[in-house]
């Protein structure tokens, strides 16, 4: 008899974890089988397979759209660091050519000039434009100018050389600058029309989801549709933010 009780007392802690295992799958199922069912999609028609696939082309045409525009966008950035760099040299030049003015002002002493000075002067003259053309300040034009003597006196004293050789590195760098901006400017104008075609392409896509009656099958959520639109792709407003 106490072997008995013993037996029932030492089976009894696995027979009530049993019964909570089983109550616990018991749970489990009717919570599954209380979730709804959701029902399948109706099969497509043809007209919204056919505006299904022209979206998937339309889609595709604006991945590469999107390429283009990127590319565009960092041909656009590397033209304002052009304009930035341009400027800065402009900004050097001018200042040498400030410095090589007040330089200029104080009068040369006047004196008999030796034989074959003139000579020397030219010489000096050709030797130093032709080094400004090497180190890209002047340009090669202006080069034959000098070399050409057309708006250049070779008899002219080195120091009023030096002077009217720093306004002509002043003046190509301008132009440099110049043409900096105009680059710049063409390049953010491709970037916008990029921009531009891509965003149609994307509208495109969507009115085409849209007509096709499945939009809600291939997007979430509106989320979608504003990635589609993100600042970055936006040449014109990225500028102004900036």
């Amino acid at each position: 008899m106490e072997s008995a009780v013993h037996s029932f007392f030492v089976s009894l802690p696995y027979a009530a974890a049993l019964w909570v295992v089983i109550l616990l799958a018991v749970a489990l199922a009717g919570a599954l089988v209380s979730l709804p069912i959701k029902a399948p999609a109706p099969p497509l028609t043809g007209p919204q397979a056919d505006a299904l696939r022209f979206a998937g082309e339309v889609a595709v045409a604006a991945e590469r759209a999107a390429a283009t525009a990127d590319r565009l966008r960092a041909e656009w950035a590397t033209a304002q660091e052009q304009v930035d760099a341009a400027w800065l040299a402009y900004d050097e030049a001018d200042r040498q050519a400030r410095e090589g003015a007040r330089a200029a002002a104080f009068p040369l002493m006047s004196r008999r000039r030796k034989p074959g000075e003139n000579a020397d002067r030219q010489r000096w003259l050709h030797s130093a434009a032709t080094a400004a053309c090497r180190r890209r300040e002047i340009s090669i034009e202006q080069l034959n100018d000098v070399l050409a003597h057309r708006g250049w006196n070779p008899r002219l004293h080195p120091v009023v050389q030096e002077g009217l050789l720093r306004n002509a590195v002043r003046a190509h760098r301008l132009s440099q600058y110049e043409n900096a901006q105009k680059q710049e400017q063409a390049a953010w104008h491709e970037s916008e029309l990029a921009a531009e075609a891509l965003r149609s392409l994307r509208a495109e896509a969507a009115a085409a989801l849209v007509r096709a009656g499945v939009a809600g099958r291939v997007v979430a959520d509106d989320q979608w549709f504003a990635d589609q639109w993100a600042t970055t792709e936006m040449p014109a407003m990225a500028k102004a933010v900036a």
